[in-house]
């Protein structure tokens, strides 16, 4: 009876602990698996994962197949240094995906072109919100190319919203930038030479990129700008616009020894005028003729109205001329009134006699008479 008693009580322990030991082996055989094929993938591609790596990764929430097919193609590019602990770090930021796989083809991409660049540089770029693959893309061109490019100068770039791959591509091949440009204003420069001809002109700026001063540099806008000013300031300078027309490249060297690339991102190759024209006469086929045309015309005018002005002031001399007359005549009006009043004063003082006045009379009466005879013969 003792025995029965404690059979009972030791059944119920055992069944407990084969209850307990049924369910972890049902869970250790579940979780086998659940992870049989990534571990046996892994296995076989050579990038071993253990069980209880795999147990990690699903109790932080980490999807393992993209943990072990990343590995995987690190190990097949040649990387067999990389951890799943990185990887996981990686994906553990964001909980995302991406994160992974940029980094990780970026790594591969630097790996095969021979490229100094660890997974930490491009883990620390991805997160700071740059294009990892655009750098390593970047880098490569500048290697083949033999252009001096570091990741940092590399990182800097493209955090700094430059486009890094056109970058190493311009500085291998230069592009052309029209002056001034169609999108946001005229289509030609205007300027005005010293003869007053003004002068329809656009250009073609040849730059390449200057790796050194992409961060700080100033953009292709300012190039458009420097460019322009130098293009009107010298055809400004320019005698007669004979001499632009005859040789245009003398404007394009004189704008280029400006110096007008200092502090941009640009190298300036060569500034070439692509169209030149005198303005309004572009339909023209004797431009010379019409504007010697046009200039006679303007002087024609220009001497008309010189010559009006030089008619004017004489009918104005003439006038005062008259007004001068008249004022000499009343002067004279004026004296001849007083002859009188002296006689009267002459005869007062005993100066004159009777005599003396009846000579004068006679005097101005046979005056009179001459002056009446000689009427009479002109009119004759």
């Amino acid at each position: 009876m003792y025995n029965y008693l404690l059979l009972l009580q030791a059944f119920p322990i055992k069944i407990i602990g084969m209850v307990i030991g049924g369910l972890i082996v049902l869970t250790g055989f579940f979780l086998f698996m659940s992870f049989i094929k990534i571990y046996v993938q892994a296995m076989v591609s050579g990038a071993h994962v253990g069980f209880l790596e795999l147990i990690g990764m699903k109790l932080r929430k980490v999807p393992a197949h993209l943990i072990v097919n990343e590995r995987i193609s690190a190990l097949k590019a040649g990387l067999d240094d990389l951890p799943t602990a990185e990887l996981e770090s990686v994906y553990l930021v964001r909980q995302s995906a991406a994160d992974v796989v940029h980094c990780v083809s970026g790594l591969v991409m630097a790996h095969k072109a021979g490229l100094p660049i660890s997974f930490t540089d491009l883990q620390a770029h991805h997160f700071a919100g740059g294009d990892v693959e655009s750098v390593v893309v970047a880098m490569i061109g500048a290697h083949r190319a033999q252009i001096p490019l570091s990741l940092d100068v590399a990182r800097a770039i493209d955090l700094a919203g430059r486009d890094i791959k056109e970058a190493v591509q311009t500085t291998v091949k230069p592009k052309i930038i029209d002056c001034p440009t169609q999108v946001n204003g005229p289509a030609m420069l205007d300027a005005v030479a010293k003869d007053g001809i003004r002068l329809l002109i656009k250009a073609r700026v040849t730059v390449r990129s200057n790796i050194q001063q992409l961060v700080r540099g100033a953009t292709e806008e300012t190039i458009i700008a420097r460019v322009g000013q130098g293009i009107v300031s010298a055809i400004g300078s320019s005698t007669t616009y004979k001499d632009v027309l005859e040789n245009p490249d003398r404007i394009s060297k004189t704008v280029l020894a400006s110096g007008l690339d200092a502090q941009t991102a640009y190298e300036i190759v060569s500034i070439d005028i692509a169209d030149i024209s005198v303005a309004s006469v572009r339909d023209v086929a004797n431009v010379g003729a019409l504007l010697e045309t046009e200039r006679a015309e303007a002087d024609k005018q220009l001497r008309q109205a010189e010559a009006e002005g030089r008619a004017a002031m004489a009918r104005a001399r003439e006038q005062e001329m008259k007004a001068l007359v008249q004022e000499n005549i009343a002067k004279v009006t004026l004296a001849e009134a007083e002859v009188p009043l002296a006689m009267s004063e002459a005869f007062r003082s005993g100066n004159m006699g009777i005599m003396d006045y009846y000579k004068m009379k006679n005097i101005q009466s046979d005056t009179q008479m001459r002056d009446s005879l000689g009427k009479e013969e002109d009119d004759a």
